[in-house]
């Protein structure tokens, strides 16, 4: 890979590392989650679904039936829910009133063993809630947290927590990092990630109190590879591999780069439409153009892991179209065939004391 190209995620699918050959993976869909569902949902679990990645399409049977009239896939099953829990809705109090609706029957269903993940493109923190009530947390972790991938030169960054936890204490920041420094390994295939801590200056004593003591946290913690902190310019330009922050911020500054991204692929897309010269520039630029669109659009990512709980969830935007669902299914399903979910178990159950500690000079022989 060209170390001064920004990559896409095209590049790094081929990185995936432990790969289980052979293995068929079942997604559980809520086909109600979104801005446009179920339509556009049914036709992203059509281009996703094959021989082995079976689609379980969670909604109205005959809804879903309709959709399906004329297309139908050995591949696609659909599971009866007849209920949904819609955006505006109260997530903990919705998952609780509504036991039919179709994002709790997909994650009913991946806790049961019925499908080895669960995506939805729909409620965030419904999802979350469900995920808490039947998937439940892995073993030691303290909050699950929102991972993405931010394009950058020359591998993605992952960052975390993308908005699942609005407010933390210093130790939920160690956990992120443990899972994202994980999550770089076995996605990126990076042996010893570095991690950053998403702050308003690079000195340790920069940042809020609950920043300062995830600072010291993760010096004292040999399982992290700590870079130190990163502020918001770091984001890009791939100062270390992970980055770290609480929910809050980590959503705005997700919104706020996703925002501009979007701003400056219209930009780039007028700028080579504008003249006629502007367009025979584009045609002999075109390829590294495409390039660049496809890697700071949001739906060639699909969507975010929510990573710390037993079996792999996986969310979207909400505006998600065909692509983006496509995509997203494929993510859940590529979490399956990896040891990642493994990996993050193993390095949160393990103590700082467990893990080997450098020699110290009296140790040393003569």
């Amino acid at each position: 890979m060209d170390a001064r190209r920004i990559s896409t995620p095209h590049d790094i699918h081929a990185a995936l590392r432990a790969q289980k050959a052979g293995v068929t993976v079942r997604v559980a869909v809520d086909a109600l989650g979104g801005d446009r569902a179920p339509e556009v949902v049914v036709d992203g679990a059509l281009a996703a679904a094959g021989e082995l990645l079976r689609v379980i399409l969670v909604g109205p049977s005959g809804t879903l039936r309709e959709l399906l009239a004329g297309r139908e896939s050995p591949f696609v099953e659909i599971a009866a829910a007849s209920e949904r829990i819609g955006s505006g809705d109260e997530p903990v109090e919705a998952v609780r009133s509504k036991p039919d609706a179709s994002l709790v029957v997909a994650a009913r269903m991946t806790a049961g063993g019925q499908a080895d993940a669960f995506f939805s493109a729909g409620n965030t923190g419904a999802v979350l809630a469900a995920s808490l009530l039947h998937v439940h947390r892995m073993k030691g972790v303290l909050r699950p947290a929102i991972c993405t991938l931010l394009p950058a030169v020359p591998l993605p960054v992952v960052f975390l927590d993308a908005g699942a936890n609005a407010e933390v204490r210093p130790e939920h920041l160690r956990q992120f990092a443990i899972m994202g420094q994980a999550f770089a390994t076995e996605v990126l295939g990076l042996e010893r990630p570095q991690v950053g801590l998403l702050s308003i200056g690079e000195e340790p004593t920069k940042g809020t109190q609950t920043t300062i003591e995830a600072h010291r946290l993760m010096v004292e913690d040999p399982r992290i590879a700590f870079f130190g902190n990163v502020e918001g310019r770091d984001l890009m330009v791939r100062t270390v591999d992970v980055i770290v922050a609480d929910g809050f911020a980590g959503n705005i500054a997700l919104k706020v780069f996703e925002g501009t991204a979007r701003v400056i692929v219209t930009e780039i897309r007028n700028a080579v439409t504008g003249s006629l010269r502007a367009k025979l520039g584009a045609a002999i630029m075109a390829p590294d153009l495409r390039r660049i669109a496809r890697a700071l659009d949001p739906e060639e990512y699909g969507g975010a892991y929510l990573l710390g709980f037993k079996r792999p969830v996986v969310i979207g935007h909400g505006s998600s179209g065909v692509r983006g669902i496509e995509n997203a299914i494929r993510t859940a399903s590529r979490a399956v065939t990896s040891d990642l979910l493994p990996t993050i178990a193993q390095l949160i159950t393990t103590s700082v004391d467990e893990r080997p500690q450098p020699a110290s000079p009296d140790d040393a022989g003569p």
